[in-house]
Formats: structure tokens, sequence, C-alpha cells
């Protein structure tokens, strides 16, 4: 819709000897969208647009506040006095009040002050405003996103580079933590625009596919770490303006390097200004706290069953992707979103009218967001964090899925996590914890991920959960890495893992970078650029990854060994990899295992490695093979197989 002078201006008399002049950019349809919940542009019509009105320029206000009395905006324009300038209810049912006040120009702080009908004052942001004072401050700022964008190559190709037989290696960032100007103070920020000089190069260089941003929505508390956020449409201020994050989205792109975003539609916090209780009435929350509380992070759950209110989450989602070109959205805390008695003990919550545990309601708009975002953005990937069994998340909607494009595999996360955890003597009693995961691996699209909830609040840095001394830990964990990036699916692992941090995660603080001094560490930065440049360039690690015929065990049989082999399959039979873990810190020499098809392999990865800090002293320079049936191209081959490694032969 243009922002521009409707062409229904005669249906609103336009007083110009009030303060606020009657004017809307609203037509009948997107209310009745707006209302029945199926519209995802309302950011072009709610919050503040700078517009020209009668030749006058100035900015039109909107907001929803159905319970509302009195609504006003207030800012330094009217030295913040309510009488000012008093918003024009629409005299329909949608609760929307609007105006256009003359003269208000861009970088203006503003509010709504809003009387509710128990005479009580409320000052609130904008839910719609794409900019906000950097926190403690709370005021919206009258702002229209203006950015040339330069990525049209990135845009055209990304359908490919964003497909599930592609590869796909994710790099988690928070932004603020990554690096500071001053690792000591938790004020001091690199900005988005810093970002393009420091972070860019170095995720080219690991040879991640994508970055994704844990959230960068507008949020009062960093101990939140973004995730309990007050601004569904503005990028925070704490990095710069929205435009400096849409030039680094930019570069990133143009370094063919995509872009995920954390979105959170599952929850917010009740700050002043936010949207609790946003006009004196549960507007945007259930009123019912069995559904409207969250237990577990003290927050209020939006209420799926208004219209209005699923409306403006399928815009904010739409809104990150169509103005800001992200290339796909993980959507967090699902489980909490889908069940009505996520983290609720019995007497808690009430079942749904079919005497289940669905939320619904809920249910039914995850599948309309899925629908909406691949509707409009065909080549984007939304992302689930759903923890549950909850089936066919990431099936389609006309299969009875929910419609996302990918789920997190958080049984292989703590399966894997656990095995490894184990001093190596017990890893032959739990080969299941490593080979359950293929059991149930094609009932989703999955992507495994060691993530940022795994290095914090006490669980301990990647490097300290593996046993052993320190050749050992780091052996383990490059071993931990590889399985990985070797098992099928898409992968994510959170800043500083790549080079085994050794304290945990701490959002005040930065990462540890002067580990990097230390040759073990720059060997584990080393083997998961190997491991990138690997899964980027082997056609079998991702041309199946989804597909049964994709993945194949080789060897099972020699638990007491913990020694496993498998297959990863490409679309050619040449493409084919051979991929042996030995679990146990001991060498073994002309390790014999049976395949078909191939008369010649080659070792092309070795988790022993030098460059990575690894012995380099037991490798596969020839792989010798013995026919044990010739008409079936049956072979034995002796590979030998370093402690605590994983070999890959093609």
């Amino acid at each position: 819709m243009s922002e521009q002078m409707p062409p229904y201006e005669e249906q609103y008399f336009i007083d110009t000897s009030k303060p606020v002049w009657n004017y809307s950019l609203f037509t009948d349809d997107d209310i009745k969208s707006y209302q029945y919940g199926t519209h995802c542009r309302l950011y072009k019509l709610f919050g503040n647009k700078q517009i020209t009105v009668l030749n006058t320029p100035g900015t039109y206000f909107a907001v929803w506040a159905p319970n509302a009395r009195y609504v006003s905006v207030i800012g330094d324009f009217n030295h913040w006095n309510k009488d000012a300038h008093k918003l024009i209810v629409r005299q329909d049912s949608s609760g929307i009040w609007e105006g256009f006040i003359p003269n208000v120009a861009v970088d203006e702080l503003y509010k709504y002050c809003i009387i509710t009908a128990d005479n009580e004052t409320l000052y609130k942001a904008d839910p719609f405003a794409n900019f906000a004072e950097k926190r403690p401050k709370t005021a919206s700022i009258t702002h229209t996103l203006n950015y040339n964008w330069q990525d049209d190559l990135w845009m055209k190709k990304r359908k490919k580079i964003n497909a599930l037989n592609a590869p796909f290696s994710i790099y988690e960032v928070h932004l603020a933590s990554w690096m500071r100007p001053d690792k000591y103070n938790e004020e001091s920020y690199n900005t988005y625009l810093n970002m393009i000089d420091l972070l860019v190069p170095y995720v080219k260089e690991l040879g991640f596919t994508h970055v994704e941003f844990m959230p960068v929505m507008e949020h009062p508390f960093d101990g939140s770490w973004g995730y309990q956020g007050t601004g569904f449409f503005a990028a925070t201020s704490r990095f710069g303006k929205p435009e400096d994050l849409m030039k680094l989205i930019d570069t990133l792109h143009n370094e063919n390097i995509g872009v995920i975003l954390d979105w959170v539609p599952s929850h917010f916090p009740a700050d002043a200004h936010g949207l609790y209780r946003f006009d004196g009435e549960h507007t945007y929350e259930y009123a019912d706290m069995r559904k409207g509380f969250h237990p577990d992070w003290n927050s209020y759950i939006f209420n799926y069953s208004r219209g209005e209110v699923r409306s403006f989450l399928l815009s904010s989602a739409h809104f990150w992707c169509d103005r800001f070109h992200a290339d796909g959205i993980r959507v967090d805390a699902v489980s909490s979103v889908l069940r009505l008695d996520y983290s609720r003990e019995e007497g808690q919550w009430e079942a749904n009218i079919h005497g289940g545990n669905g939320n619904l309601e809920a249910i039914d708009f995850i599948k309309l967001l899925n629908e909406t975002l691949y509707r409009d953005f065909p080549d984007i990937q939304t992302i689930a964090e759903e923890s549950t069994d909850w089936s066919k998340i990431s099936k389609p909607t006309f299969e009875g899925g929910m419609g996302f494009g990918m789920k997190w595999m958080m049984g292989w996360m703590h399966d894997t996590l656990k095995y490894f955890k184990r001093e190596p003597v017990y890893r032959p009693y739990h080969q299941n914890d490593i080979t359950f995961s293929m059991a149930y691996f094609y009932d989703e699209n999955f992507m495994l991920p060691l993530s940022h909830d795994e290095v914090v609040h006490g669980k301990s840095p990647m490097l300290y959960k593996m046993p052993g001394d320190d050749w050992q830990k780091f052996a383990n964990l490059r071993l931990l890495y590889s399985y990985m990036f070797l098992h099928p699916g898409a992968k994510l692992l959170f800043m500083g893992n790549e080079f085994a941090a050794t304290g945990e995660w701490n959002y005040k603080s930065e990462l540890q970078w002067d580990l990097l001094m230390w040759q073990s560490h720059q060997g584990m930065k080393e083997c998961v650029k190997a491991l990138n440049k690997l899964y980027r360039e082997e056609n079998a690690l991702y041309e199946k990854q989804f597909e049964h015929d994709g993945f194949e065990w080789i060897d099972l049989k020699h638990e007491s060994e913990a020694v496993l082999a498998f297959k990863r399959k490409g679309l050619k039979a040449k493409d084919d990899i051979l991929v042996i873990l030995n679990m146990l810190p001991e060498v073994r020499w002309n390790w014999k295992i049976n395949v078909f098809g191939k008369t010649k392999w080659t070792e092309i990865f070795n988790s022993d490695s030098q460059l990575f800090w690894g012995t380099d002293e037991v490798y596969n320079p020839n792989i010798d093979m013995q026919e044990i049936d010739k008409a079936a191209k049956y072979f034995e081959l002796n590979v030998h197989l370093p402690a605590l490694s994983a070999v890959v032969l093609k």
C-alpha cells in the first residue's frame, strides 16, 4: 500500500483547524483482514509514517487500543503534553486510533498516552515503531526506513543456497558479546557497522554458509539476550540505526553468507512501556493466566485466538523478511506455543475442547505463519526450536504438518553430549546414544544444534564437557564436531565453540579471543574451518541429507572397541564417502572394514591432523584393499584409526 495520500481521502474529513487531522491509511479490506487475523503487512499502516497531506509535511500515527477511552501522542514536539495531540478513534469496530500531526519530522521522540476505561493513565511505546531510544530509556522514535539494497544477485540465487539439498551451516551470534571495544565494560558495544569489518570476514574465513543473530529486536533487559522483546518491528538501537543492520545483512549477502534472525512470537515482558495491559485490559495477552502467563520466564503469552494479535505477529515475521531481507527466521520456544501444559503441573492448565493439551488457535496460527511466509518468500527457511516429540513440525501443512522448513534436533544434542561426557571406558556400553538418532532422523528435516543454551547456567563450556586430560579433551571435541558435520542434517554452532572457549558464555563480556594465541585453540578453529569446507565441497554430505538413501550404517558390530562406520551418499555413487569414528583413546592399526562398490579409497579428512593440534602420527597415505567378492564388488579395507578421531575416506 502506498504511504502517500490515498484515493479514498474523501471518506475522511480533514479538519485543518485541529491539531490532529482526521486522516487514515486504512481501507475497509485492511480492517477486515486485520480483525480476521490474516493481515501480514500492517507495518505499512500502523506506527508512524512520514507523509504529506494537503501540501503539509508531518507524521501519521495509528495504534490499536480497543479498550481505551482516550489516546494521544506525546513527545518532544509538544513538550509531552497529553492534551496537545489527541488521536481520533475510527468509527467502526476496529479500536484503531489514528491521525495526522502536521510538521512532526523524523527522529522525534514519542509515546502514546492512553487513558483506560478505569481512568488509569498509561504511557506506551509504539508497538509498530521501527526505532527506539537506547535502554534504559523507552520512547519510540519517528523514523522512515530508507536503505538502497545492493544484494540483487544474492536474492536471485538464495533459493538454491537455502534449499534442503544444499549445505546449511550456521554460526550463532549474540551481537553484544561476540566482541566488545572494551571487553571489561558491558556498556561497550560494537555497532552494526563495526561488525561489517569484524564479524563478516571472520564468518567467511570459518566457512559457515549462514549466520544466525540471537534476537536483534528491541528489548529492555540485556540479561534476556533479546528473548524478552518490546519492539517487534524495531532493530535494537544498542548497535545503531535500523539501516546499519540492513547494511550488515547486505554485506553478509554480498559475501555469500545468509542471515537467519531469531524471532520470538511466544511471549513478551511486563515492562510498563510494552504490550502488557496495553490499554488497561489484556489486549495482546490471554486474560486467563493459565494460558496467558509463562511460569518459566515471568512473561506473558500472546492471545492467538484474537485476529488482531495474529495479524500483529504475522506482520512482524513478514517485516523482517521483507524490509531486512532475512533469509529465514528461527522461531523460539515453539513447544511453549503449541502446548497448553508446557511447564505446568496438573490443575494449572485446562484441556482444549477435544480433551487434549494442544493450544488449537496457536496451532492454527503457526500453520498460517509458515504458509504466509513461504507464499511470499518461497526461498527462505523457517526453523523451529521445538523440544518435544510433537509430530510433523517440519512437514507441509497440506500433509497435516506445522509447515516449518526445519526443526532443531534436540534429542540428538542431548544424546550426543551425554555420550561424549562419559569417560571413554564406558562408551562401549552406550553406543545407542550415538546410533539412536538415525532411528527417527527422517521424521523431520532436522538441524543439529550446539547452541548458546548448552554453554550457560553451569552447563560448562563445550571443551570442559569432554573427559580426559587436555589432549583428550581437545581430541574428543574435534571428534564431536566431526560427528556433527558428518551426520545428516543442517548444522548450528554457537560462537566461541569454534575455538573451544574455556569459560561459559557471559553476555556481559566478550568471547575469549586471547585463547587463539594457543595452538590447541587455533587448531580447533582450523578443524571447524576444515569441516565447513568438507561439508560444502562434498556432495554426499548435503545432496541427500534429508533422504533415506543418503545414509547407510556400515559397521555397528564393534561396540567393545567403540568404532562406528557409515556411508554418506550423493546423487552419484562416485561422490559417496565413508566415515569411521574411533571413540576410544586407543590407536587402531589395520582396522578392517568391508564395503561394496569402490575399488579405491583415499583419506580426505582426519581429525588427528597436526593442523588441528592432533598427533599427526596415524593417517592413511595409501589404503590397502583386499578383494572379497569380485562379482559383487565387495572389498575389505585396512585403515589406520588415530585415537579419539574421525577419518573420512572417498
